[in-house]
């Protein structure tokens, strides 16, 4: 039993292995936090504090296969943000990452390109299901 739960636990790192995300959070902790739950499943990532610095970095050529993106940031929002990288062709996987629960401003966030949405705060099963996507996709 020990052995196969390795075996398991060794195929979910080959497949995150190579793995990028960019955190887009302006709570720092929130992205720290993020950005740990990350380094600890073995996804390269970083971090940047609103909607226009992720646009940005995407402008400079940097692609990542997951964006986990916060609603409310100064700036440009989340939602502003996510419809931009969309219309500029970024197909990452980003997921809309916020303390809002009214249905209308979820929906409102998925219209707007998300692939999925997790209520704050991430935690190690909300990202093990966001990875099992990105997994399936890849395969």
């Amino acid at each position: 039993m020990e052995a196969k739960n390795k075996n398991l636990l060794a195929s979910q790192d080959m497949a995150t292995a190579h793995l990028t995300a960019l955190v887009v959070d302006d709570n720092m902790m929130n992205r720290k936090i993020h950005q740990k739950l990350l380094k600890n499943a073995g996804i390269q990532n970083q971090g940047v504090g609103n909607g226009k610095e992720a646009v940005d970095i995407h402008c400079y050529g940097q692609i990542f296969d997951l964006i986990l993106m916060d609603m409310d940031m100064p700036i440009m929002n989340g939602i502003q943000a996510t419809k931009k990288l969309r219309s500029m062709g970024i197909s990452s996987m980003i997921v809309g990452v916020s303390s809002r629960s009214m249905e209308s401003e979820i929906q409102q966030f998925m219209e707007a390109g998300l692939d999925d949405y997790q209520v704050k705060p991430l935690t190690k099963t909300k990202l093990t299901s966001i990875l099992d996507k990105i997994n399936h996709n890849f395969t």
